[in-house]
This record gives C-alpha cells, sequence and structure tokens, in this order.
C-alpha cells in the first residue's frame, strides 16, 4: 500500500520539488499535475505553450502593478536624487557622472501616462494597429505606419508639442495615404532642409515591381503653403533597409539594402553604385564624418562601404571593415565618435564593438529576440540604451557599462502584432518639449515623462 501511496502522490499531489515530469504539467495554484493534452484533436487543449502563454501573461500583470508603485526598486543599489545631489557637493563625483546617474535615476521613476491624438479628420490615426514609429532629429515630427483591417497599410506624420505646462500635445497631420503594399524599411531624409524629406521602402506585389519612395514632409499636410518640393521614385526590387547620408561628399545620396546586394543611389540624379553582399542587408547606417556605409546582414556580417573607393569587384576588397555577431543582425548604430557602433542579432545579443580594432568591447544582457526586426534605440546624451524585445519587454541600460536600468512591461498581452514601438529623446515636441519616452503598441499611444508631476494636455486651454 505504501508503494501505490507514493506512486499516486509522484503524479497528483505536491512532491518535494515539482520535478518536471514527461507528458504532465504542474499547476501550483492547484497544487496537482495536468496531463498535457495533443493540440489537433481537441478544442481546448492543455498545452505547453499555452501555459508558457499564461505564466507569461502573468508575469506581465504583475510587473505592470510593480512598475506603478511609487517606491519603485533603484537602478543600482543606493541610488537616488538625494544622494547623488550629496556627493556632488562633496566633490565626490564628477560631474559627468553626476549627469548620468541623475538620468538612469528620473529614467526608473517614469510613469506610463495615454497620449490621445488630436485630429481634424474623423478618420483618426489610432483606430488601427501601430506597426511603426520614426522620429525625425529634432523629435518634432514622427513618421507612422499603421495596419488597416482590409490589408495594406496608412502613413502619415504626427506633431508632437511641449506645453508650457508641462504636457505634451500630439496631432496628426491631415493627409493620410493608403498603400496595398507591405512597407519594409523607413528613415527621414534631408533634402532641402533638415528632415525635409521621408524614404520608403515598398515590397512589390504581382505585376508591380519594389520601389523606394522619395516623399516631401509637407505633403502630409494641407495647411503648409509651401510647393510640396521633390517627389520621386526609385523601382528597386524588394529592399529590407534603407539608409540617408549627410555627408557632404555624398550630398543627397541614399542607401537601400537588398537581397545580396547593396545599392547606393544619387536622388537627383537617379546614379546607382551596386554592391554585391553575398548576404540579405537588414540594417543599414551612414556614418556622419566621412561618406561610409555601415551594414548588417542575415549571415551575422557587419561591413562598412567607403562610397570615395570605386572598386566594388566579387572579391569583396572594397568592404573597409568587417567583423561578425552570431546571427543575424537587425540593427547597427554608430556612436558619435564613430569609433564605436552597436549591433543587435536574432538571438538576442546586442554588442558594442571597436571599430578601429574589429572587437567586441561590451554585452547589454537581458534582450529577447528569436526571429523579429527589432531596432535598437540609442540616447547618447543621457548614456542610454533602449531596445524592445520580442517579448514585448522595453529594456533600458546604461550605455557606459551595460547595467540594466529598468525593464517596462508592455500595457497590452504580448503577441506578434503588439510589439511596442518607441521613441526616447530628452526633447519630444522639440526645442521646448520635454524628456521622456514615448510607446506606440496596438492602436494605443503612450507617453513616459521624466517629470513626475506631468500633466495630461487637456486642449488649448491647457496651453496656458
Amino acid at each position: 500500500m505504501g508503494q501505490i501511496k507514493n506512486y499516486v502522490e509522484k503524479f497528483w499531489c505536491i512532491p518535494s520539488k515539482h520535478s518536471e515530469l514527461p507528458g504532465f504539467y504542474f499547476d501550483p495554484e492547484k497544487n496537482r499535475y495536468f496531463r498535457l493534452l495533443p493540440g489537433h484533436n481537441n478544442c481546448n487543449p492543455l498545452t505547453r505553450e499555452m501555459l508558457e502563454t499564461k505564466e507569461q501573461e502573468k508575469k506581465r500583470a504583475k510587473l505592470l502593478v510593480e512598475d506603478e508603485h511609487p517606491n519603485k526598486k533603484a537602478p543600482r543599489t543606493g541610488l537616488n536624487t538625494a544622494l547623488l545631489l550629496q556627493r556632488r557637493h562633496l566633490g565626490m563625483l564628477p560631474s559627468s557622472s553626476y549627469c548620468r546617474l541623475v538620468h538612469e535615476v528620473k529614467v526608473s521613476e517614469m510613469k506610463r501616462h495615454k497620449l490621445e491624438v488630436q485630429s481634424s479628420d474623423s478618420n483618426s490615426p489610432n483606430t488601427d494597429n501601430f506597426r511603426l514609429i520614426v522620429a525625425d532629429s529634432a523629435c518634432e515630427q514622427v513618421f507612422t505606419v499603421n495596419d488597416v483591417s482590409h490589408g495594406g497599410c496608412k502613413y502619415g506624420i504626427m506633431n508632437f508639442r511641449g506645453c508650457r505646462k508641462g504636457s505634451l500635445s500630439v496631432e496628426m497631420c491631415d493627409n493620410l495615404y493608403f498603400t496595398n503594399r507591405k512597407m519594409t524599411s523607413v528613415c527621414w531624409a534631408s533634402v532641402t532642409h533638415s528632415d525635409s524629406h521621408v524614404l520608403l521602402c515598398l515590397v512589390g506585389i504581382s505585376q508591380t515591381p519594389g520601389c523606394v519612395s522619395l516623399l516631401p514632409a509637407s505633403l502630409f499636410s494641407n495647411s503648409n503653403p509651401d510647393q510640396p518640393g521633390m517627389l520621386c521614385s526609385f523601382k528597386i526590387s524588394t529592399a529590407w533597409s534603407c539608409a540617408w547620408c549627410l555627408n557632404p561628399q555624398a550630398d543627397k545620396t541614399f542607401s537601400t539594402g537588398l537581397s545580396r546586394h547593396v545599392i547606393v543611389t544619387d536622388a537627383v540624379t537617379g546614379r546607382r553604385q551596386t554592391y554585391s553582399t553575398g548576404s540579405d542587408v537588414l540594417t543599414q547606417q551612414f556614418a556622419l564624418r566621412a561618406p561610409v556605409l555601415f551594414n548588417g546582414c542575415r549571415s551575422g556580417e557587419i561591413f562598412s562601404i567607403d562610397l570615395r573607393q570605386r572598386g566594388r569587384g566579387r572579391d569583396h576588397s572594397w568592404k573597409t571593415c568587417r567583423f561578425y555577431q552570431d546571427s543575424a543582425v537587425t540593427s547597427v548604430r554608430l556612436l558619435q565618435d564613430e569609433n564605436y557602433l552597436l549591433a543587435a542579432d536574432m538571438l538576442g545579443k546586442i554588442k558594442l564593438w571597436d571599430v578601429r580594432v574589429k572587437r567586441s568591447v561590451k554585452q547589454y544582457e537581458g534582450h529577447h529576440n528569436e526571429y523579429a526586426y527589432l531596432p535598437l534605440h540609442l540616447s547618447e546624451q543621457e548614456g542610454l540604451l533602449l531596445a524592445v524585445g520580442q517579448d514585448c519587454y522595453t529594456r533600458l541600460w546604461s550605455l557606459r557599462d551595460g547595467h540594466l536600468i529598468r525593464t517596462i512591461p508592455s500595457p497590452h498581452p504580448a503577441g506578434k502584432d503588439s510589439i511596442p514601438n518607441v521613441v526616447f529623446s530628452s526633447q519630444l515636441g522639440g526645442r521646448r518639449g520635454l524628456p521622456g519616452l514615448l510607446m506606440a503598441v496596438q492602436r494605443d499611444l503612450y507617453y513616459y515623462p521624466y517629470n513626475n508631476d506631468y500633466q495630461d494636455w487637456t486642449g488649448p486651454k491647457g496651453q496656458g
């Protein structure tokens, strides 16, 4: 009888250690094991995937409650504003370290506020899920891409403005444009002035080839009296990535990363240079000090192209710099001195590379990615690195030492179609803007301000 009792306890009661049994799942709430069912012959099967999703959602809900708590855990042990100020007055903390650590404290204290997007059109931009948001260099305008229910997407521009009473207002431009194509990449382009245009990569469908379109930002607003300006489209097979060059030696030049090719195009003359890469180019960024293009590939290779060199042979001798991540590279970001480059891949690895010696010098732990195209966000002035993971958590690290400062859970349940898109800036809304994090997830737009006394915008009266 003792053997039978032990056998029953092993399968249906709480063992001393909740060991994993093949084909069974232990529910800690009900204190018993349940048999896992195959998913193909049951209307509501108990599968391991469903159970993992349930546990992840419980964790997210718990973290959301903790995240709203007024006394959250400090980003570093014993770190708070009063202590930092005291150490600064005593001369124990250099000015640069003080500013960096204050930013860490401010980031750890940010709280979520929902933003309402103002629009003159009843066709509100937040009736469809956000797919992408990309801010201009001044963070006054954000280009948005939204999925539409009947397929394809719509795109437009949101204007941000910081108000005197410490609130942030958001207004959608008058004109929204629709396309039945998939948009793979977007970047701002400076043609007539800073961020005057938007560069879009569209996938080809049926008999229509893929293209890259250069659209003036003024095209999206009826209130702008200026002429639309330069508007053109280039037929290019499906592009994974694009980048605009700001170096005067390659004025009005943009690049597109394709399957096994890079095409560099002069936007005025249409003249092209084609480079055969051997792998899909998923992400690109131009350097500012020299006309050098950095590329991240599906193979894990990161390489640069100096546009001043003429050779484009198959021996790849034109690659001025080459090193490798462990998996497909989803994002590359150059630091201001252009000696260091951040790269993220589909294994969730984020590394800081010294371009001069082609060696990884730092790694940022905690990012989660398995197959998604997820960008990095760099705020070098504040010493912060941001990334949204495939698990829908937004993580912020100290750029200097790789310390994970904060993990922000998504306001919505995790899913493939609900990975947040974010923008971080010390001046959201331009020169008089507010510091903080902008997050777009599903149909909603959220703002995480530095200021704990932030007030939600209440319309024209709230402008004071």
